[in-house]
């Protein structure tokens, strides 16, 4: 159900690097999501779960409105969001969690190549980061009939835990199982934030928002 992790920066390279040695296995190249101003590198957290270190693209132009994830803002790397792959249509769960007072944003369809050339191409709804739920509620993502990022992806490390923090856990809960998100995440009491919790051959570390 977690599709990936976000760890956002001003300078991919520097957040990669320092992933790197956080957690003792090097994130690989992703690719540009061209418009959008950032490129990735992406690392395995076991199964069809993924890291995405994400940054500026130094090779496209400035876009047109601001980078996602608050990249263009951002000082030093950080866990900022997170993302599950419902079973059901995104279009489906945004019209019912609006009804419910819950706000997940309108569906975009996006692309980008992988470093081989192949072309990946999904749906997904955009982060709602400056939300009442901040980076506690996931946005979705639907690869239709693309390959999916792990398909290439050497086993790294593994997503232990992730801990999703709000000021009305309930809230939370009651939004998150309208997406179809029951056992995969700790949810506690705090000021919103993510915490996960990932299994290396150092032991656990943990990233932070």
């Amino acid at each position: 159900m977690i599709d990936h992790l976000v760890y956002a920066s001003d300078d991919l390279q520097r957040a990669s690097q320092s992933i790197t040695e956080i957690l003792g296995a090097a994130p690989t190249p992703g690719g540009s999501h061209v418009g959008r101003g950032t490129y990735n590198e992406l690392l395995s957290l076991g199964g069809s779960t993924y890291l995405e270190v994400i940054g500026p693209d130094p090779s496209q132009p400035q876009p047109d409105g601001p980078r996602p994830f608050g990249i263009d803002d951002i000082v030093e790397p950080a866990l900022v969001a997170w993302c599950v792959r419902p079973a059901r249509p995104l279009g489906d769960i945004v019209s019912q969690a609006r009804s419910s007072g819950v706000e997940f944003g309108e569906v975009a369809a996006m692309s980008r190549r992988r470093p081989d050339g192949v072309l990946l191409e999904w749906e997904l709804t955009y982060p709602q980061l400056d939300g009442p739920f901040g980076p506690a509620l996931p946005f979705m993502i639907d690869w239709g009939r693309s390959a999916h990022p792990t398909d290439t992806l050497a086993p790294a490390v593994e997503l232990a835990e992730l801990e999703v923090f709000h000021r009305d856990p309930q809230l939370l809960r009651a939004a998150l199982d309208i997406v179809g998100v029951r056992s995969s995440v700790t949810i506690s009491r705090g000021e919103p934030a993510l915490r996960a919790r990932i299994a290396t051959r150092r032991g656990n570390i943990t990233l932070t928002s």
